[in-house]
């Protein structure tokens, strides 16, 4: 039986669009498991920029992903519409977690849940530092519902099935 990353019902309110291009499939014609790992960063970056884009401007956060790990469901094809749903699960002193779930549009199918290790980082001194107190505010305001984004949505008890948010 295979471990969960994280359970289920974890809740999340940012979907965030996924075209599958061509060069995104092996010879197969499935993508290639690697390119999860890019679907996964395009949610990130999105996040990070809507939630940077909220005044007051907060000041840029160095990180480096110190871990990624992602749990293949079932194979996504050309034309599949995907969306990425993001959100922090946890943070700690100088590192946060996000969590992702990848499913299809058209029928919320999951079609790979991933997680991500982020460490806050100063590349001047080539060092981890604590994660800046505006961040750990923005992140908890965002996913406690108490800060709106563009193509956010509260998770839904039916799985968000009917919820095209986040759709191509």
């Amino acid at each position: 039986m295979r471990e969960e990353l994280f359970p289920p019902d974890t809740p999340f309110r940012m979907a965030v669009p996924i075209e599958v291009r061509f060069r995104d499939l092996d010879a197969m014609g499935h993508v290639n498991n690697a390119v999860y790992f890019t679907y996964f960063e395009h949610a990130r970056l999105h996040y990070l920029r809507r939630l940077a884009e909220v005044p007051p401007p907060l000041e840029p956060l160095g990180m480096i992903v110190a871990e990624a790990t992602c749990q293949y469901r079932a194979p996504i094809t050309l034309g599949m519409p995907l969306r990425v749903w993001i959100r922090v699960g946890e943070i700690r002193q100088r590192s946060f977690v996000f969590l992702y779930r990848i499913e299809r549009c058209d029928n919320g199918q999951v079609m790979a849940l991933g997680r991500s290790v982020q460490v806050a980082y100063d590349y001047a001194r080539g060092v981890s530092v604590p994660i800046p107190e505006p961040w750990r505010e923005r992140f908890r305001a965002f996913e406690e519902g108490q800060l709106e984004l563009a193509l956010s949505s509260p998770s839904r008890s039916d799985g968000g099935k009917d919820d095209h948010r986040g759709c191509p």
